[in-house]
């Protein structure tokens, strides 16, 4: 529990300041009243303050991972639950996750379920894994839950691992040709300006070299206000994507790009099907799966269609019909899930469609990448020619006048 310092005051009119550990103000004020001393000011003490700032922080997913896996092996193995928790914060690597795990077992000893207590830290804890061990302690299968928070969690990791690791080298390749193509025409250009004067004098310049030198000169002498309107540009995009309307024109904008569209749109699809799936693996009704399932999409286009289903679902009707109906949804995904539901087995329906669906992902991801590195290549080596034909045609021209 925290530790709050207060300042009270007695009968007698005097102040005293002191620490106290207790679960909240009230509980601190109460201790205070049967004292017989009337506070005046309670706190979390400054130590209380750096620990739950420490404790917002967000945790890596390997380690939840680890977490995960490593309390369904205790519980199996017959070690009390609080016994586990104490354990595994005794064990716990990362800093956050080791007081988040104190305040998660100083609840369940108070007799808060998991759940509950796992919820009260939504930077930390995930609404798809509170649920999965709500309904896991509901159900008396919370090690099975665990398990499968724990894989989940995984591969939700390695998928992102995959992701990212295709898309390093087109940026590094775009940022790195940007800076090398600006230091050139910014320093190297000017340097041979005074050349190119003289040669204009004499008979003009070539008109590469005309629009590199305005270029140049343009860069030189307000490159500054160049960087601050992009930067300026950049903030203003942010601030409007944030928006609930910017953030849904910007996903609509994605799903559309050529190339990029379909990965996204399989991407989130993809998730969309896996978590839905294992939610209702795991017992969690469908209504409340749709909810966490619609927020875990990544688009706001994606996840009002699948709002949209889950008030037709409400209504009495099925889940493949409003998905149809969305249009954001592939024919065949749609026609899974209604077979699936035919069948009685969406869950495994949708679960085998997230691992197709990742699978032809990865292939789509690695032909966009390998076909996105040759293009920006060639833009670079373009503007390069560019430069230096810009720098040499004078040269070449001069030499065929002698």
């Amino acid at each position: 529990m925290p530790e709050f310092q207060y300042i009270a005051r007695e009968m007698s009119g005097s102040q005293i300041t002191g620490l106290q550990t207790a679960a909240s103000e009230q509980e601190v004020a109460a201790g205070l009243a049967s004292r017989q001393l009337f506070p005046i000011k309670i706190h979390l003490a400054e130590a209380a303050v750096k620990k739950q700032k420490q404790a917002g922080r967000k945790v890596r997913a390997r380690h939840l991972s680890t977490f995960y896996s490593q309390l369904a092996d205790l519980l199996k193995s017959g070690v009390p639950l609080l016994r586990s928790l104490e354990l595994l914060e005794r064990q716990a690597v990362h800093p956050s996750l080791q007081l988040v795990l104190e305040q998660v077992r100083q609840d369940v000893a108070q007799g808060t379920p998991l759940a509950e207590a796992l919820r009260m830290h939504p930077r930390v804890f995930g609404e798809l894994a509170v649920s999965m061990v709500h309904a896991g302690e509901e159900g008396s299968f919370l090690e099975d839950v665990l398990k499968r928070i724990a894989a989940f969690t995984e591969h939700q990791e390695e998928l992102k691992s995959r992701v990212l690791g295709a898309v390093v080298y087109p940026i590094f390749l775009l940022v790195a040709g940007s800076i090398i193509v600006s230091v050139m025409i910014v320093w190297f250009v000017p340097q041979f300006e005074p050349i190119f004067e003289r040669m204009e004098e004499q008979g003009g310049l070539p008109w590469a070299t005309t629009l590199l030198l305005g270029l140049s000169n343009t860069l030189s002498q307000y490159g500054l206000l160049v960087i601050a309107f992009i930067v300026a540009a950049i903030f203003a995009f942010i601030r409007h994507v944030k928006t609930e309307q910017g953030a849904y024109q910007f996903d609509q904008l994605r799903l559309k790009t050529i190339g990029l569209g379909p990965i996204v749109r399989s991407l989130a699809i993809s998730r969309f099907c896996r978590i839905l799936g294992t939610l209702l693996q795991n017992g969690v009704p469908l209504l409340q799966s749709l909810k966490i399932a619609k927020g875990a999409t990544g688009n706001k286009v994606l996840s009002a269609a699948i709002g949209d289903a889950a008030e037709n679902i409400s209504a009495g009707k099925s889940l493949a019909k409003p998905l149809a109906v969305s249009k954001q949804f592939p024919e065949e995904i749609v026609e899974m899930i209604s077979v699936g539901e035919e069948a009685n087995n969406l869950e495994q329906v949708l679960i085998n469609i997230a691992e197709n669906m990742e699978r032809r992902t990865y292939r789509q991801l690695d032909l966009f990448v390998r076909l996105l590195e040759p293009i920006l290549l060639m833009i670079m080596a373009a503007v390069i020619v560019f430069v230096a034909a810009g720098l040499l045609m004078p040269v070449i021209q001069s030499a065929g006048l002698l």
